[in-house]
């Protein structure tokens, strides 16, 4: 479909679906958080679903829907902006121009080399890990849970973060 076609609902949902973690991990490089993510994530489909007739083919649909979330994304952070954990608009353009040079395959690549990395990680270090992305548990919550201080699990959660950007990193070596 490189010459404009129209598409139809299969094709829309085909592309949806082979696309949608890339563009669930472009949302993320631009929110702070999951929950924004699936909100965006869900609204962005249904403007891509309305505007189906100004996609030019199948290739074009990965470009194209990034456009759409950075502009639900942007929609978003006006609307969050006197929340304390925002970011600026300012820092959204920055990260939105560094993650449109991402390619998709470069976005499966790197969410394979994390998730290797995090199972070399033990449960409970996997569990902190994951924590500040997830909305059944906080960082504050397990150190409570663990009867450690606060800030010594943050510590742990930096360390390990390392450790994770580390093992990536060596990933991508090997592959090069």
């Amino acid at each position: 479909m490189d010459q404009k076609t129209e598409l139809k609902e299969a094709d829309f949902l085909k592309l949806f679906l082979k696309h949608e973690n890339a563009l669930r991990v472009f949302a993320r490089s631009l929110l702070p958080s999951w929950r924004n993510v699936d909100d965006v994530l869900q609204e962005a489909s249904i403007v891509m679903w309305e505007k189906l007739d100004q996609l030019d083919g199948e290739d074009g649909f990965f470009p194209w829907g990034k456009t759409i979330i950075r502009f639900k994304c942007m929609n978003l952070m006006q609307k969050k902006k006197n929340e304390r954990l925002v970011f600026s608009e300012t820092l959204v353009n920055l990260l939105a121009d560094d993650a449109e040079k991402i390619d998709e395959a470069e976005y499966t690549w790197r969410q394979n080399a994390v998730g290797k990395c995090l199972k070399k990680l033990s449960e409970q270090d996997q569990q902190l890990v994951m924590a500040p992305y997830l909305n059944h548990g906080s960082v504050k919550v397990l150190a409570s849970n663990q009867s450690v201080s606060v800030n010594s699990l943050y510590k742990k959660l930096g360390r390990l973060r390392d450790l994770l950007f580390k093992c990536v990193n060596s990933q991508k070596a090997l592959q090069s």
